[in-house]
């Protein structure tokens, strides 16, 4: 493994195992996919999208439980959710603050699932979560899922998070120094064969530590979502998956034109220390039979817009990079809408949309829908069948 240049960083082995040096690992037969599947699920009051038109999207544990047995008898291959901490109220309207956490969310459905990759995300950096304690958790987590759990690291961005914890937010680099040293003590407690015992530039420590049981392929997955230099140096060195957004509008057709360099740019800086990572990207997908139905049922999302939810992302200040320039006249209906790209059309033009994203430098697809329930039924009937035809599923 290429070493990290910062100060206090572990002298680690050349490289640590991954789940992608097993050719039976549950991501290894996922990536023989031509494109991965997911589903990015709502486990939050309002999902992805800030509008009141009616729909059974709806946080609650029964609920999203549902969706994911229904994905995995569709063929999904992964489930991930957003994890977040705010204030009484969240963001307002239908963003009202009501969620799941992800970590317990995906660790609960590890034992009611068989085949699909369940991540957790996980702020690394602050609360009473320590080194020691995420390896022998994930440990654990990888034993009772069979080696298809993971982890979607995650660093924080609004100084809010960092607070509610008693931190003054930490400058935005320095994040991922300090999360490059977390994964390394974890991937070190996971390969390691004998008490480890470690003093960096954290306030971690550990003395004579040891966990097991072992994790079944090397470790777990490990996923994170960037679009910084620092962010895409740090999935370079340590991600599996690398979850991309879109460095332009959200529209298709700002989209699909930036693509090609971006993912080019994220997978280049693997393959510098000779890493390989895959990307995946987050559409909200509105899709009906007919051109006329798709846009009426689009149209309408819009009219239900709900101003107050949209009024509640600025009042927390945030460094993040990847959304930097993602708003603007158009802000009302990109929030009432959701995702990181729209996705619109009929089904055939959906699946056009794709093979585009696919062409582009995209590995995986991590969808979001309106009306969770039905959208996705919608989707397994006359989406993915489509799909399939156009060699993006096997």
């Amino acid at each position: 493994m290429a070493l990290l240049h910062y100060p206090g960083s572990i002298v680690g082995s050349d490289r640590f195992p991954a789940p992608t040096d097993f050719p039976d690992s549950p991501l290894s037969l996922a990536l023989q996919q031509p494109i991965l599947l997911g589903l990015f699920l709502p486990i939050q009051a309002g999902g992805w999208s800030s509008s009141t038109l009616p729909r059974t999207t709806d946080w609650q544990f029964e609920y999203n439980k549902e969706l994911v047995l229904r994905c995995e008898t569709l063929g999904f291959d992964l489930i991930f959710a957003l994890s977040q901490w705010l204030p009484k109220g969240g963001y307002g309207g239908v963003f009202n603050g009501q969620a799941l956490d992800s970590f317990i969310t995906t660790a609960a459905l590890t034992s009611l699932t068989k085949s699909i990759l369940l991540i957790s995300t996980i702020h690394v950096l602050y609360g009473p979560i320590h080194p020691l304690h995420l390896a022998k958790y994930g440990a654990t987590l990888d034993h009772i899922s069979n080696g298809r759990w993971g982890i979607n690291i995650v660093t924080g961005h609004r100084a809010i998070e960092h607070e509610m914890f008693g931190w003054e937010r930490i400058e935005h680099d320095r994040r991922y120094e300090l999360a490059a040293e977390f994964i390394e003590v974890v991937q070190r407690l996971w390969s390691e064969n004998e008490n480890f015992s470690f003093s960096g530039q954290s306030s971690w420590k550990l003395k004579e530590a040891f966990v097991t049981p072992k994790p079944k392929y090397g470790r777990p997955v490990l996923v994170n979502a960037t679009g910084s230099d620092a962010g895409i140096s740090f999935a370079a060195r340590y991600s599996d998956i690398v979850f991309v957004t879109s460095p332009g509008a959200s529209d298709f057709e700002s989209t699909i034109a930036l693509l090609p360099d971006h993912t080019a740019r994220v997978k280049g800086e693997a393959q510098k220390i000779g890493r390989q990572v895959r990307t995946l990207l987050n559409p909200m997908v509105i899709s009906r039979e007919t051109e006329q139905e798709t846009w009426a049922y689009h149209d309408a999302i819009v009219a239900h817009a709900d101003s107050s939810s949209r009024k509640g992302f600025s009042r927390f200040d945030s460094d993040a990079h990847a959304w930097k320039g993602r708003v603007g006249k158009d802000a009302p209906k990109r929030t009432a809408i959701g995702g990181n790209i729209e996705v619109i059309g009929t089904p055939e033009q959906v699946v056009e949309q794709f093979v585009q994203l696919h062409k582009a430098g995209i590995d995986g697809l991590q969808l979001s829908f309106y009306d969770f329930q039905p959208d996705l039924e919608f989707f397994g009937d006359r989406i993915l069948p489509l799909m399939k035809q156009a060699g993006l599923r096997l």
